[in-house]
């Protein structure tokens, strides 16, 4: 009988933020499948005898396809009994988490399902910024702006986007900046709307910036943001309160990519 895949939420890459659950599982699990935020003292909790495999993801370089991620999943559990899926963040946010979980289910093998904090909201953490606030910010919107500029037919309508919530809180979104810019404008958002990027969130070589959202991507070209980072446009940008932000770990994310 094959074993258990676990998906499992690595967090946003402090250690501390793991969950009990997902620390529990690192310790014990016979094989492990990584991703390219997971950093090396998050790996360092599982056994010397474990099976670690790694199938990140980078632009513009070489990296594991889904199919094949998948594949290596499938056989790794019909020769272990606990394997875990460590993602960043949340294994069902914008982590292809689901479908995996698909993929193995309708192979007959179980999978269970730990979620992680996930990077959009521990990046506003650390910064002091309140995602929603009673004075004035209730609705909150989580989008991925990693798609190309030129596909047919994206799957965010930002133009549309751009007045249907009070706040957008974008992954993967440094790459394609200008152009979700301009279509938010387009769509009717102001360009005075407060913006911020964080960059490595919770860990060390923690930074960010706040502007407007016209002068957004020229001050990210400027001071040379890269990913991992998160985007938050609106007005609860106004509400930080940095005095409360918890200081970043010293761990190092892996080396960043754009």
């Amino acid at each position: 009988m094959p074993g258990t895949v676990y998906l499992v939420g690595a967090g946003p890459g402090d250690p501390d933020l793991l969950t009990v659950r997902a620390h529990a599982l690192l310790r014990q699990c016979d094989a492990i499948v990584y991703d390219s935020l997971v950093p090396n003292e998050i790996l360092q909790l599982v056994s010397s005898t474990c099976e670690c495999v790694f199938v990140g993801k980078r632009r513009g370089a070489h990296s594991v396809s889904q199919f094949t991620t998948n594949d290596i999943l499938l056989e790794l559990v019909k020769r272990h009994s606990c394997v875990v899926r460590l993602k960043g963040g949340d294994p069902f946010v914008f982590g292809r988490g689901g479908e995996e979980a698909e993929y193995l289910h309708n192979h007959g093998v179980s999978v269970k399902v730990v979620p992680g904090v996930t990077s959009g909201i521990a990046a506003s953490a650390y910064m002091g910024i309140p995602l929603t606030h009673r004075d004035g910010c209730s609705s909150v919107t989580f989008v991925a702006g990693h798609e190309g500029i030129n596909k047919k037919e994206p799957s965010v309508n930002w133009k549309s986007l751009a007045l249907s919530s009070q706040n957008i809180v974008i992954y993967m979104g440094v790459y394609n900046l200008q152009f979700i810019i301009d279509q938010l404008i387009d769509g009717g958002m102001s360009p005075e709307t407060p913006s911020a990027v964080i960059q490595q969130a919770t860990v060390k070589g923690q930074r960010y910036l706040i502007t407007t959202l016209m002068q957004l991507a020229e001050k990210v070209e400027k001071e040379q943001f890269v990913s991992p980072a998160i985007v938050i446009i609106g007005s609860v940008v106004n509400f930080q309160v940095e005095a409360c932000a918890p200081l970043p770990s010293e761990v190092t994310m892996p080396n960043s990519f754009s």
